[in-house]
């Protein structure tokens, strides 16, 4: 099948070829004509398999011009950077189309997107926490909304946004069409599902934890911190083989410690990008990566979903995260398009019980390869390994004859209180008599 198979508009058809795409991937194939249908959808997909577009082609194909100033369609994503790339792929399909979208996300100046939205808009792509502020604040009217995309739903719940959804899905109007995007389906979407969907049809591309053939998977076990910057700085000098490597630490302090590191052992290959960084430096970091100025990008898993990069030789996990899925996610980066990609997983004693469950998930076990010996084991450790020591209890009971003493100090004399009783207060009643009323009375 061609994306011609699809029915679609010579705009749109324009500007797939002038992509150089051609064919639709088995997602856009199936989700089609079901969005096109306007029944409710659930789409569970590998991550790099076309979400974005298998919703986006039938909504432009179906969205006729319209001058009202509310907007129709709305797009709910996880993170800002996914906000900013689905923006992305809007531009690179409507060259052709007069629609109006805009993309509304939090760590930026509230007033400037007002007036976006203000200025009245067809799609808008939003973050759970801002898109509320608007709504909340009568400057965005949902009123008019009739479809409805949630993307990632998944990594919302994981990441809180579950409040959120469920007053935004609350606000809207009950009469839309109800589309829902994932990697993986867990408890809380199938709650989300039942109490907000209307028997939504579900199309499964690969099965929830199914491994991607085009990646190869390995890992190998160091035992601390510092070893695995050591083994990760001998790979990364190769960088015929590691062209461009994604790592994934579980935390935010971890990141930066990380890339401390290798600026100093591989100055200007490495950057980092985690939640606490402005939304400035998370785009140029992404756009620098993406453009090949940098070879090597530390990401936190708080941002793992909203990266969409080509050519990623690489996925290092320097760490393996607590969540399985978590890890399909990341991998998910490299071997994308029907390229092949590498996965390699650092795990210590502690992290070797979350590898078992990925292998559970993925019905699949990982390789697993011995350390090489030339790597330095180092002895240094970081303060999340640090032995965890119990303060002594004293088993010294305090007996009966014992006094408990007075305080540790003796009070200044200007904080001892006396009780002056009666008498002081009257004396402070003469100090501050009751002011007299207004006019003096005639005697």
């Amino acid at each position: 099948m061609t994306f011609s198979d699809l029915n679609l508009n010579r705009f749109l058809l324009d500007a797939l070829t002038e992509m150089g795409f051609e064919t639709p991937t088995p997602i856009q194939e199936k989700a089609f004509n079901v969005i096109m249908s306007s029944r409710d959808m659930v789409g569970i997909a590998q991550t790099g398999t076309g979400k974005t577009y298998a919703y986006l082609l039938p909504i432009l194909k179906q969205l006729p011009f319209s001058e009202q100033k509310h907007p129709r369609v709305l797009i709910v994503v996880p993170t800002r950077e996914l906000v900013v790339q689905v923006i992305q792929e809007i531009e690179n399909l409507t060259p052709y189309i007069n629609v109006r979208f805009a993309g509304v996300y939090g760590g930026t100046n509230l007033n400037k997107q007002k007036q976006v939205v203000y200025q009245g808009q067809d799609i808008l792509v939003a973050t759970p926490g801002r898109l509320l502020d608007l709504a909340l604040d009568g400057i965005l009217k949902l009123k008019q909304i009739q479809k409805l995309v949630i993307d990632e739903v998944d990594e919302m719940m994981n990441l809180g946004f579950r409040a959120q959804l469920i007053t935004l899905l609350d606000l809207l109007p009950k009469k839309r069409q109800n589309i829902l995007f994932s990697a993986t389906l867990t408890k809380e979407v199938n709650e989300l599902l039942h109490d907000f969907f209307k028997s939504p049809i579900k199309i499964e591309v690969a099965a929830s934890g199914s491994p991607l053939d085009t990646i190869k998977q390995l890992a190998y076990p160091v035992p601390n911190f510092y070893t695995k910057v050591n083994f990760l700085v001998q790979l990364l000098k190769d960088k015929e083989t590691f062209k461009k490597v994604l790592v994934f630490v579980k935390n935010k302090k971890q990141a930066n410690i990380l890339y401390e590191e290798l600026e100093g052992l591989i100055p200007g290959d490495t950057n980092v990008i985690h939640s606490n960084k402005t939304q400035n430096y998370r785009l140029r970091a992404v756009n620098n990566f993406e453009k090949g100025f940098f070879n090597v990008l530390i990401a936190s898993d708080i941002i793992a979903r909203g990266l969409d990069f080509t050519d990623v030789s690489h996925v290092i996990n320097f760490n393996i995260p607590e969540e399985p899925e978590n890890y399909m996610h990341r991998i998910g980066r490299t071997g994308r398009a029907e390229q092949e990609g590498t996965a390699i997983s650092f795990f210590n004693k502690e992290e070797a019980e979350y590898l078992g469950e990925i292998e559970l998930l993925m019905n699949t076990e990982i390789d697993v390869e011995d350390l090489p010996d030339h790597i330095l084991i180092s002895t240094q450790l970081i303060d999340e390994e640090m032995p965890k020591v119990e303060p002594e209890k004293s088993s010294r009971k305090k007996t009966l004859t014992e006094p408990s003493g007075p305080a540790f100090h003796e009070k200044k004399e200007k904080n001892s209180r006396v009780n002056l009783g009666g008498s002081y207060r009257r004396e402070i009643a003469k100090k501050y008599k009751k002011p007299k009323t207004r006019g003096q009375k005639r005697k």
